[in-house]
Order: C-alpha cells, then structure tokens, then sequence
C-alpha cells in the first residue's frame, strides 16, 4: 500500500461493519494455476501438480482435470484412470511462494488490513477503503482485474458482512469470479447451500448431519441448538448452528504471531508398531521443529494426535518445565504421548490411520542458556548437556540444509520414512504458520 492510501486510510472515520465489506480472495488451483502460467502449452489442458501414472500422490488439479473428478491427495493412477488425458508435472516449488507475495501485494494495495490464512487465500476488510475506491463489488473486481493483468492467475473473491459468509462466497464463486453477499440477501443465498460449504464442516461431521435429514444450511439453521449440541457436542454443535446463522464475530486480524506449529501425516490404515510411530512421529518432529528454529521459536506444550479406525482421533499432551524445539526431544516426547494414547485404545496392536504433533505455549528461543549439571539429568529440559547437544546438532543440519537442501542431512528413521510421497517443498508451503 502506497503511503498516499495509508494516510488516506488513516483519516477516513468511523470504520463500517453493516455493509458486505469482509473479502475472500482465494486463488483457484493454485499450484496448477501457476504451472500453467509458465508453461504456456499447458493451458486449457487437464494436469496434476506431482503423482504419475504409476503412482504417487497428486499434489493439485487443474480444473479441467477437476471436471474428470481428480483431486489433491488423490493416487497418481487414480487420477490418471479418471482422467485419460492428464498431464503429469514434477512442480515448480521455488515459484510458489514467490508468485503467491506478489498476489498479496497486490490485496495490500487497497487496504491494510489483510489477513493470510495461506500461501493462497486472504482475508480483507475494505471499509475504510469504500471512499477511495468505491463499493465493495467494485474493490473485489478490481484486485480480480489487477490479480489476472499483473500476475496471470485467475482468483475468486466473495464479499460479505461476516468472514464466514465471505469465505462461502468466494467458495460459490470459483472458478474465477466474484460473489457479493449484501446484509439482506444472506438468507436466501446461504438456506439452500450443502452444509458442507461451512468451515469446519468435513466428510464425517457432514454424514453424521445427514442421516437426521440436515443437508442445506438451511436446514441446520432450522434446527434447535439444543439438538445440534446433542449430535455434535456442545462445542461443534454451538459453532455451527452459531455459523448456519450467520453469527460470526470474527474481525480480519493483521496478527502474524503463530500460537501453535504443527504437522501431521496420514498412514493409510496399520497397526501401530514401534518402527511405524517412531518413523512417522520422526519425520513430523523434524518438519515441527525446524520451523520452529527457523524463526528462533520453542514450545513447552507438546500435543499428541493419535486417529485410529471410523475417524475417531484421541489426543495426549504433555506440558514440559522448558521450551523446546531440538527434533531428537519432540520425538521422544511425542513417542510417549502416542503409545499412551494407543495403549488406552486396548488390544495388542490397533490400527491407525494419522498421526500428529503440534507444540504451543511459543517463546523465542535465539541461543540456550546452559544449567549446572545438578541430578538428576533431564535430557528433555533445554538447558542440559544432552539437551543443548541436540539443539547445537539441529543447528547445524539446519545451516546444511540451507545450503545443499532439505534432503542433504537428517535423522535416519525419518529419512528413511520419507520415500515418494509428498514433497517436503509442498508441505512446507502448506504448513507455513509462523
């Protein structure tokens, strides 16, 4: 945003929240999107952002090839069935990110208050941007117009009263175009909606909704709270019906502080082995904590998600006396917080489809203090020899790895775990938090 608009900005009063003044700009097939931006003879075609024919996992989906039913997270040969015409492309994980800033440089143009909630998808209020470039719809068609001119990339924007109507709009939207939402048009555009457009709402939640006849929005609007508590929870049930009406009191928040740093990783369906946790758990530590050093961050809550068969997901946490953030630490934590969530499960090896770890309760953590040698020794606690060992090793494999890549020096089990699936370029962009 130029200092003109920030003045501007700045001065205009009294900011208005009746209006559809909340934006959801949303980039469409993002990664396909922009292989097809550099590579002209791939435009129109169906293709799939990494996976082959022979296997893999697709990454994304154009959407000519979303026309043929192929997905992200979906088998190469899969996709390559639905879709006999698909072209396969390895990704150009080094432009991504860079192709995404300039997209949210352009958002930053009309307003300051921008929120990115990922490489691809922002929030915007444009209130106090109504007098300098007019009404909402014409601040959507406007980033549409310079987004596609400037950058080359198609985005759908839905504009609303409520960050949740907002994110609904520019979901109705896509493929490229703009849904406005005005304050008195809200329920007749969100009652015949499927409930699955609301945010939180997946597979499950969705067929749990179904088989007591709430399929629309509407129908979960009609429905007492009451009841929507008793099928869902008190939680999930109140947010939910909360949301189906629209009430939402969310602001876009300009807040870039992280409160947590997770990962996690499906294992199809296995019993859970000690080789299984200890590799998957490894290979997700490693992903955690090297972002959490990256930006000179540690956490002293260690949170365990262990789910196991009919998409029923425990969780352990464990609260340690000091941050952390060596990878050889979070592994052994997690470890112990997984087999207790496992061994409660009963039986001698229980089937397990993901596994994940997240750390909060964040502080900065640039150097590590080192303690007296008192008994007895905790390797866990930061400040120990075997704790400030491991932290010294981390940092050293991190500095490799900027400099030779990712793939130059790691933990045996979790490079070991790593084989053909995702790429680690891919998950980074996606997990990006902090």
């Amino acid at each position: 945003m130029t200092p003109a608009v920030e003045r501007a900005f700045e001065y205009a009063g009294p900011v208005s929240t009746t209006g559809p003044t909340i934006l959801h700009a949303d980039l469409d097939a993002f990664y396909a999107s922009v292989e097809q931006l550099l590579q002209p003879a791939l435009r129109g075609r169906p293709i799939a952002v990494g996976g082959s024919d022979r296997g893999g996992v697709v990454l994304a989906a154009s959407y000519e090839a979303k026309e043929h039913g192929v997905q992200g997270g979906m088998a190469g040969w899969k996709a390559a069935q639905l879709c006999p015409g698909l072209t396969f492309v390895r990704g150009s994980f080094h432009r991504y990110q860079a192709i995404a800033d300039d997209v949210m440089a352009i958002l930053g143009d009309v307003t300051p208050l921008v929120q990115r909630i990922s490489i691809d998808e922002a929030f915007l209020d444009v209130a106090g941007s109504t007098h300098l470039f007019g009404p909402p719809a014409a601040i959507a068609a406007l980033l549409r117009e310079r987004v596609r001119r400037e950058v080359g990339l198609p985005i759908s924007v839905g504009a609303a009263r409520t960050k949740h109507l907002a994110k609904i709009a520019s979901q109705v939207a896509k493929p490229d175009g703009l849904v406005v939402v005005e304050p008195d048009d809200e329920r007749d555009f969100l009652d015949p909606l499927p409930v699955g457009l609301i945010w939180g709402v997946g597979p499950v939640t969705q067929q749990r909704l179904a088989d007591r006849g709430i399929h629309t929005i509407g129908d979960l609007a009609r429905t007492e709270r009451s009841a929507m508590e008793r099928y869902l929870g008190r939680a999930t049930g109140g947010t939910l019906h909360s949301l189906a009406h629209n009430e939402d009191p969310r602001r876009v928040s300009t807040s870039t502080r992280a409160r947590s740093v997770g990962a996690q990783s499906a294992v199809g369906r296995r019993p859970a082995t000690p080789e299984l946790v200890r590799e998957v758990l490894g290979h997700l530590a490693e992903r955690v904590a090297s972002r959490l050093r990256a930006k000179d961050r540690a956490g002293r809550t260690v949170t365990v998600r262990v789910r196991f068969l009919a998409m029923r997901s425990v969780t352990r946490a464990l609260t340690l006396p000091g941050p952390v953030s060596a990878t050889l630490t979070l592994t052994e934590v997690a470890e112990r917080l997984a087999w207790q969530a496992i061994d409660d499960e009963g039986g001698e090896r229980p089937e397990i489809t993901l596994l994940g770890i997240s750390v909060s309760k964040l502080t900065a953590q640039a150097a590590i203090q080192l303690e007296l040698p008192l008994p007895p020794p905790d390797p866990w606690r930061p400040g120990s020899e075997t704790g400030a060992a491991r932290w010294a090793l981390d940092r050293s494999m991190d500095a490799a790895r900027e400099r030779f890549g990712r793939s130059a020096v790691g933990y045996l089990p979790a490079a070991m775990g790593r084989g053909a699936g995702v790429p680690e370029e891919f998950r980074e962009l996606a997990e990006k938090e902090l």
